[in-house]
């Protein structure tokens, strides 16, 4: 065959052509259509993380359920930035405090207490000043009519642990939190009867640190 000489297509290789074309072509207009969609999907998840970051102080009633399925209430008490109390209802002896800096969870009838760092522990994302949903802290956004759910970690910090807030769309308010371990286990928290931007006592975030040292004192 000459260079003037060009091979003339069957008809199985033009149909073959044609089809790859019109696949790639399709390819680009579901990249074109998802792309805004999936940026409208971060907008809407963004502005209910802001509404919820500019509530500074919250309180109500919650409903906790751990990973058997036990269920325990009681009332909950958050002020922003890292401040969080939970106190459960009879007979439950337990209470958990976060004041800034440490999270510590005591049992008054065994006078025990447990302290960890706040910024080890996915509560920091939940009582962040600010719910930045850029980088790799953010594993997953869904957007629905009714509710939006937002997963967020940090492996480097919390390891495999992750929090899953969940949020009512059209009022932007807070429901539920789900905070899963590295093990795969999940504790659940449904909060209802909420106040917001409400005045504590100087004392609802204080951590009786000398008995949570004098308690780790003795374990020595």
């Amino acid at each position: 065959m000459n260079q003037t000489d060009s091979p003339v297509p069957t008809r199985k290789t033009s149909r073959r052509f044609v089809l790859r074309a019109m696949g790639l072509a399709a390819a680009a207009v579901l990249l074109s259509v998802g792309a805004p969609q999936a940026h409208a999907q971060d907008q809407a998840a963004q502005r209910i993380a802001d509404h919820f970051s500019a509530v500074k102080t919250m309180t109500g009633e919650f409903v906790q359920f751990s990973p058997s399925g036990k269920q325990i209430g009681g009332k909950f008490f958050i002020e922003r930035p890292g401040k969080l109390r939970f106190n459960y209802e009879a007979p439950s002896p337990v209470r958990v405090i976060a004041d800034g800096k440490s999270v510590v969870i005591g049992n008054r009838k065994l006078q025990t207490w447990d302290i960890y760092p706040l910024s080890k522990t996915p509560l920091k994302l939940l009582l962040s000043e600010r719910i930045n949903l850029k980088g790799d802290t953010v594993k997953s956004v869904k957007v629905e009519p009714d509710l939006t759910t937002i997963v967020l970690g940090n492996k480097s910090i919390f390891g495999d642990s992750t929090i899953t807030m969940m949020f009512d769309t059209k009022s932007n308010e807070l429901r539920q939190w789900t905070i899963t371990d590295a093990q795969g286990k999940a504790t659940s928290v449904m909060i209802f009867n909420v106040r917001t931007d409400v005045k504590f006592a100087d004392n609802v975030f204080e951590i009786p640190y000398y008995q949570v040292h004098r308690n780790r004192g003795n374990d020595r």
